[in-house]
């Protein structure tokens, strides 16, 4: 049994809107992840098989590992057809906006969006939305944006309509969103998503190779060379900070995607409680921060870099240097370290 968790009227209004649109577009957020590009792939599956003309737009690429979803390569890429972009969305009835609540989250297409006379129909579990939506299903409970998109077919009715493509695309995100099924994921109807997903024809455990035994050695290299060189632990504060500089990264020839995880590495070390990983890019510091237990990441990234995200998995990004956008983590530490021990000792 799977509560209902969506309000009817939105199943209601995102149903209307769906019979009578001829033309439909799906974003997803920069830096698209497992989730992101799953719960889009998703819904386009489910899209196709009602005949509906649909296509995915993602602001940039996603990492080569997530290529073997079921119609990956239909997705355009908006900074490589931006016209053709540009026009779908001038041209779609419907936007539906996936696994992101802010439209500073899709960059330049952000614009195009809040622009466009299309109904937006925002899905997503982040906290804190903003109002650009004419339809908003927000469940920051709900541990990813693809259960949002199972639970959405299912209260139309169409649930005999998810074809296996469809059901492998929602668990990738399931999955991944999940860390395996290793955080946010205590309650027992993920689960019997999961279940019902299997029955579709999702071979789970081939889709976890897929997803964490699929690297390259280059990678390898990398995951090594940050364990032994650029892992930083403060143990007063049960913290790790590991950081890549441009260089490094270079060094080791890495495709796009193959930090993934880095960040949840020192969580398996004993005592570890709070993980911070930085990026060098161009032009920024790429943050992702993850917990364990109660320590809040996403109040974190939010007061120090304008960042959010959920309470053990938060990211941000940074206009100081990598050394600067360090310092400024490792001086917030022990602050966040007294709170969060006020906190534990008022729930004992």
């Amino acid at each position: 049994m799977i509560t209902k968790i969506i309000p009817e009227e939105k199943i209601i209004q995102a149903h209307k809107a769906i019979d009578r649109a001829e033309r439909i577009v799906i974003i997803s957020h920069i830096g698209p992840d497992g989730d992101a590009l799953g719960s889009a792939l998703g819904l386009y599956h489910f899209l196709f098989s009602l005949d509906k003309e649909t296509r995915i737009i993602m602001p940039n690429a996603f990492p080569a590992f997530l290529n073997f979803l079921p119609s990956s390569s239909d997705v355009l890429i908006y900074e490589d057809y931006q016209d053709e972009s540009e026009d779908l969305v001038a041209s779609a009835d419907i936007i539906f906006c996936l696994d992101f609540n802010q439209l500073k989250r899709i960059g330049k297409l952000g614009e195009l969006v809040e622009k466009a006379k299309g109904i937006k129909i925002m899905l997503d579990h982040h906290p804190l939305p903003d109002a650009f939506a004419n339809i908003s299903i927000s469940h920051p409970e709900i541990a990813s944006t693809s259960e949002l998109v199972f639970r959405l077919i299912c209260r139309m009715g169409y649930f005999s309509e998810i074809t296996k493509q469809c059901a492998e695309c929602i668990c990738c995100g399931i999955i991944t969103d999940t860390g395996g099924l290793s955080y946010n994921s205590n309650s027992p109807e993920i689960y019997t998503i999961v279940a019902e997903l299997i029955k579709k024809g999702v071979d789970k455990d081939a889709m976890y190779r897929h997803l964490y035994s699929n690297y390259s050695a280059d990678r390898m290299r990398l995951m090594g060379y940050v364990l032994s060189e650029k892992m930083k632990i403060y143990s007063k504060y049960k913290t790790a900070i590991i950081s890549l500089t441009k260089k490094e990264q270079t060094k080791f020839q890495p495709q796009k995607g193959d930090t993934e995880g880095f960040v949840n590495l020192p969580l398996s070390i004993t005592d570890i409680m709070f993980s911070v990983f930085l990026k060098e890019e161009d032009d920024q510091i790429k943050i992702s921060f993850r917990s364990q237990g109660d320590f809040p990441t996403n109040k974190f990234a939010s007061e120090l870099f304008s960042g959010g995200g959920h309470l053990n998995a938060s990211g941000a990004e940074s206009k100081l240097s990598l050394e600067e956008t360090v310092s400024k983590i490792e001086n917030a530490l022990p602050a966040y370290y007294q709170e969060w021990n006020e906190f534990l000792n008022t729930k004992e």
